[in-house]
This record gives C-alpha cells, sequence and structure tokens, in this order.
C-alpha cells in the first residue's frame, strides 16, 4: 500500500505509514528492490487514487521501471483505468468497491484489454459503489463479467476467513488471485482450490524478514 509516496501496513483504525526500528519511513524504491530478489509482480493499492482520486502516477511509472505492477488505485471510471496504465501498471485493477458500474467496465474493456475485476467482499455481501454490483452473487458477478472479455480476477475479503469453497466455485470462470484477509500460511490452500496465487501485505519483510514463496 502507497500512500503519498510513504509504504503502508494494516493498523487498528486502516492503513498507516511504516517505519524502520529507527523511527524513519521506508523509500518505496529500496523496498522494491528487496522485493524483485524473489518476486516479478507487486500488486499496488495506491491509497492517495482510492481515497482521493488522485493516483499517485509519477510513483507508479517509476516503480514499473523494475518490476511488474498490478495497480488498485480505487479507479471509478474507465478514464482512470488508462491513466494507471499510462503509468506503467500491467493491469489496472477494476474493483466493485471504487467501479460506477458495468458501463465503465465495458468502456474501460474497449480502451485496453490490461485489466483485471475484483470482487470485494465485506462478508458474504459484495462491497459495492454502484447498485449494479449489489446483492450480486460474485459467481453470477464474475460470469457477467468474463462475458463482457475479462478474465483476470481477485477475490477481497475484507473481514473474516477467506471462504475457500467460494474460490473453488469462482476459480473455474478464470485465473483468480485471493487478496484481503490472505497470509503467506495459506499459500497451500492455493492450489486444491484452484486459485493463481495469493495476494498479502509486506508485514515481517520490511526489516529483513525471510521472503515467503
Amino acid at each position: 500500500m502507497l500512500r503519498d509516496g510513504r509504504v503502508c501496513l494494516p493498523g487498528p483504525d486502516g492503513p498507516v505509514a511504516a517505519k524502520n526500528p529507527a523511527g524513519e519511513f521506508y523509500d518505496p524504491f529500496e523496498v522494491v528492490d528487496r522485493l524483485t530478489e524473489k518476486y516479478s509482480l507487486l500488486y499496488v493499492v495506491d491509497l492517495d487514487g482510492i481515497e482521493q482520486e488522485a493516483a499517485q502516477l509519477d510513483y507508479l511509472q517509476e516503480l514499473s521501471r523494475d518490476i511488474t505492477l498490478w495497480v488498485d488505485a480505487g479507479v471509478r471510471t474507465a478514464d482512470q483505468a488508462i491513466d494507471v496504465l499510462v503509468a506503467g501498471a500491467r493491469r489496472a485493477v477494476l474493483s466493485t468497491a471504487y467501479l460506477l458500474g458495468p458501463k465503465e467496465l465495458r468502456r474501460a474493456w474497449r480502451l485496453s484489454t490490461q485489466l483485471a475485476f475484483e470482487v470485494e467482499l465485506d462478508g458474504p455481501v459484495v462491497s459495492a459503489a454502484h447498485q449494479s454490483w449489489e446483492t450480486r452473487d460474485p459467481y453470477e458477478l464474475l460470469t457477467t463479467v468474463h462475458e463482457v472479455g475479462l478474465e483476470r480476477f481477485v477475490l477481497s475479503t475484507r473481514d473474516g476467513a477467506i471462504d475457500w469453497g467460494l474460490v473453488r466455485k469462482l476459480t473455474p470462470i478464470g485465473p483468480t488471485w485471493i487478496d484481503g484477509s490472505f497470509s503467506p500460511a495459506e499459500a497451500p490452500q492455493l492450489a486444491p482450490a484452484g486459485a493463481r496465487g495469493g495476494i498479502f501485505h509486506l508485514d515481517g519483510l520490511l526489516d529483513g524478514g525471510a521472503l515467503p514463496g
């Protein structure tokens, strides 16, 4: 997670800027240098984009020089998704929590195929910025999105445990990554559920911790 150029981690009241043992903010470029030792893909949650609709395009452009980026910048419209892609992201993430409906989804797809679609769950309910996403069954929703043309999906469970039964139901629709409450300790459950991968926070990595596979 990135806010105002600072690496953030989850806090009790929301994301907070991470500091090293000396009390200094982490340099995002140094963090990326460390991650590239083992990882080829970085999932960036651009908090400025989510909270202020002001994606950190300069930072994304620089970070994308060293590692492949998927970026969730809270895009509401197709134009915002294209801005993220032009800045260097390999894929812009379109989320039910922010995207303003199917019209913007179809428009984004006409402009670029370098997209992923996120279903964000608040418990069993889809977190929705538009009434078209509300009260939708996640399977029905992803099937509809797949019919538009999108083929890569992210399932985010913000509160509570991951419903691996739901994951097994959704993964036949297309390659699916698990986000939200996912932790590296749950990696052995990915393959049996058909998931392509898991997305986890940087906790434990910033101060020289082992890099999980």
